[in-house]
């Protein structure tokens, strides 16, 4: 009978252990830029991120080539001229939710977040601060953010001949499922 339950006490310790860190292969950050002349919009389904609920650690991680545009012409434009993926490929995040109290990981619902951390776009590191929501699921944690990116910052260089179709802040949406990390 102890045999038994020590198991168990171990097997739930297991799974309580294993609640603490989210993951995903498949997060979605979205940006648009919006000017008189034109839309862009490109998505990329292929972001990597990592919660730690009881840290607030959070890491994001993709590849800038995995940007999908409407015109092919935009996306080598993105690539080949503005963001030179092939000499920086990836864009990372790491940051910390800084009102990590405020959220419940063990009850269903939603919760506003602050995250702090550094975003590295180009090469170039700069420090920022998001708010967002954070949405606790039965399946794992969504979180949710909108915020500005302004080229300059990170040393992408427009050209005066496009400068009016490129908005001088473009708008960052991350909307990214992250499940329960298995071991």
């Amino acid at each position: 009978m102890k045999t038994i339950i020590t198991i168990l006490l171990i097997a739930v310790g297991f799974h309580a252990n294993a609640q603490d860190k989210f993951f995903t292969r498949n997060g979605t950050i979205t940006f648009f830029s919006t000017t008189p002349v034109e839309d862009i919009k490109a998505e990329n389904f292929g972001v990597t991120a990592i919660l730690d609920t009881k840290t607030g650690n959070l890491e994001f991680s993709l590849l800038m080539k995995s940007f999908n545009f409407k015109k092919a012409l935009m996306q080598e434009h993105f690539n080949e001229n503005y963001v030179e993926s092939d000499a920086f490929p990836k864009s990372t995040f790491s940051g910390t939710i800084i009102n990590l109290p405020d959220v419940n990981f063990e009850k269903e619902g939603e919760y506003p977040a602050k995250v702090k951390g550094e975003l590295m776009i180009h090469g170039q590191t700069r420090e920022i601060m998001v708010d967002g929501t954070i949405e606790v699921t039965s399946e794992g944690v969504v979180l949710s953010s909108e915020f500005p990116v302004s080229p300059a910052d990170y040393e992408i260089e427009i050209p005066s001949v496009v400068e009016d179709k490129i908005a001088k802040q473009i708008l960052v949406t991350v909307n990214t499922e992250l499940e329960p990390l298995k071991r």
